[in-house]
């Protein structure tokens, strides 16, 4: 079994911690004992091939993706394989809202290397929403052969059942995630739909003591990027959380 957290802020994320930069990031993880991370910042993706690079180097796995807030201010989890990132970037740097971001109000964000070189700091606020519906993202991300998954659906703020109220018949999402102290039996007592879905937890972590404080058990062959799909949509073994 594979232990996941799939959900972790850098420093690119306004609201990530200045200490979550990529060698401090995977070393946190692998103190926490965790296989597997999926980087995930707002609206880009312009830190996760660094972490990716640097998770190879000390023994650590890492998905590449972004969480995503689309225009009905929904969070979604979105992953691709490396080679196809710079499609995922394109499409959130053409369509987000840019507002300018005030770093004394809201953070910096920055992208940076293993050794804390910053590269690019963005000057957009990366929070606020893409200009691309629920079903819009979904459907692009399944054109990259992604992964897709409805961010902490159980918050009152920024998820699928706290902006729409329900779950989309027709999004059909590889998975859904809890934050860390969601129950999925609760939901699925609420909403009778969420009974085929698959659940995954993950931390949301946006600071480096954070990550690994929740996570999931993956029964994937291996740590190629279509075995942990198949692990996540899994009916005969489903992700533990």
């Amino acid at each position: 079994m594979i232990r996941a957290d799939l959900h972790i802020h850098t420093v690119l994320s306004p609201c990530g911690d200045l200490e979550m930069t990529p060698l401090n990031i995977v070393t946190a993880a692998k103190n926490r004992g965790l296989d597997l991370i999926g980087i995930t910042d707002h609206n880009s993706t312009l830190n996760a091939l660094e972490i990716c690079r640097v998770g190879k180097k000390y023994g650590l796995n890492v998905l590449c993706g972004a969480e995503i807030t689309t225009k009905e201010e929904v969070h979604v989890l979105a992953f691709a394989e490396p080679e196809r990132i710079p499609e995922l970037q394109s499409f959130l740097e053409e369509n987000i809202i840019k507002i300018p971001n005030n770093p004394e109000i809201f953070g910096y964000q920055l992208a940076v290397t293993e050794d804390e070189e910053v590269t690019a700091q963005i000057d957009y606020l990366l929070i606020n929403s893409i200009d691309k519906s629920l079903e819009d993202v979904g459907e692009f991300v399944r054109s990259l052969g992604g992964i897709f998954i409805p961010a902490h659906i159980d918050k009152h703020s920024n998820s699928i059942y706290s902006q729409l109220g329900f779950m989309p018949f027709e999004l059909s999402p590889d998975a859904v995630e809890l934050s860390a102290t969601g129950s999925a039996e609760e939901l699925r007592g609420k909403d009778k739909s969420l009974r085929k879905y698959n659940f995954i937890r993950s931390s949301d972590a946006h600071y480096p003591q954070d990550i690994g404080k929740v996570s999931t058990l993956l029964d994937a062959e291996d740590f190629t990027f279509e075995s942990i799909r198949k692990s996540i949509i899994s009916k005969a073994s489903p992700p533990q959380i």
